[in-house]
């Protein structure tokens, strides 16, 4: 089995996990705690384990750090958290998406192709993701 941990946020909303790529003060914890907000479910923060499992690619918290997430200026809080989740869509914070109907872009974790949305400054980003993840299928085991 492949594995690592990676420097990324994760959230699900159901079954289907975002994973939240970027450099350090891209973004992260703030776009997982507006999709918190509409009702996704934190994974990890700031640190993320991915391997390749029977169910796929599969995120989960180390743990340490369960149902922990930094609010900048706030502090840690500590919430329900998902154990371990199907990667299906992940967002790279340190790519701004200049156009306004982009071309799918896609991402490589252990080697395996993620659909991948870049940063959009708007203010409906995080509706748009959560709504995504209602609706996008985990990709099988390659």
């Amino acid at each position: 089995m492949s594995e690592q941990v990676i420097h990324a946020t994760t959230v699900c909303v159901g079954d289907r996990g975002l994973i939240i790529l970027g450099p350090s003060g891209a973004g992260k914890s703030t776009l997982a705690l507006q999709l918190l907000a509409l009702g996704a479910v934190l994974v990890a923060d700031d640190r993320t384990h991915i391997a390749h499992t029977a169910l796929g690619l599969v995120a989960q918290c180390p743990s340490a750090i369960c149902g922990m997430i930094e609010a900048r200026g706030v502090g840690i809080l500590h919430l329900p958290y998902e154990q371990a989740v199907p990667i299906c869509l992940a967002v790279d914070m340190g790519q701004d998406e200049a156009e306004r109907l982009p071309a799918p872009h896609e991402v490589k974790l252990l080697g395996q192709s993620v659909p991948c949305l870049h940063k959009s400054d708007g203010p409906h980003f995080a509706a748009v993701l959560f709504l995504s993840l209602q609706n996008v299928q985990p990709k099988p085991n390659v």
